[in-house]
């Protein structure tokens, strides 16, 4: 009888094993990318963001979002393309760092989950699709292996997000920029 019993018992989790295992390898990647500006929205399918990125064409949301923009296809391209290389060990470590932790905290109010009511929650998508993403394209990381990492099938892009951050780093970089050829440098060195 306790042979039976111990049988039974491995059965099931062997069963909730395999399960586990079988369910890792369903899950699902981002599908939309909702972009969101104001009380505006549009969504585009991270398929045809792909497919765009790898032979131009682009579908007809994309190209009315294009043309909404003004943006050239060619400059998405370029930033659809642009990969990064880096060993999964060192994007995990710096995805756990100190650092790590405030970049993500701000990235997670431009690129959130749907339903995301917390920092947190984006954070470790973020997270998530990164180590995901660098998964993917096998040491290399781009905007659409990233979006295939995600771990919802629907991904927030907040546009006025972006563009306060954007401001900022155009502020810093003017600053920078000011201090960099400033005249007050060439009075300290006469």
């Amino acid at each position: 009888m306790n042979i039976i019993k111990s049988s039974a018992k491995k059965i099931i989790i062997f069963t909730f094993l395999g399960l586990s295992i079988l369910h890792t390898d369903a899950l699902k990647s981002a599908e939309e990318i909702k972009i969101v500006y104001s009380v505006f929205s549009r969504t585009i399918n991270v398929k045809e963001l792909k497919e765009f990125a790898l032979y131009g064409k682009a579908d007809k949301n994309l190209k009315r979002l294009l043309k909404l923009t003004n943006t050239k296809n060619d400059g998405i391209k370029d930033i659809l393309e642009k990969e990064f290389q880096i060993p999964l060990s060192i994007a995990s470590k710096l995805m756990y760092s100190e650092i790590g932790n405030v970049i993500l905290t701000r990235l997670s109010k431009i690129i959130h989950p749907p339903n995301a009511r917390d920092e947190k929650t984006g954070v470790l998508a973020l997270r998530s699709s990164v180590i995901k993403g660098i998964d993917i394209g096998e040491g290399k990381i781009n905007t659409i292996t990233f979006f295939e990492g995600y771990p919802t099938k629907k991904v927030i892009l907040n546009v006025n997000a972006l563009s306060k951050i954007m401001n900022k780093v155009e502020s810093i970089a003017e600053l920078l920029e000011f201090f960099k050829n400033s005249p007050l440098n060439k009075i300290k060195t006469n």
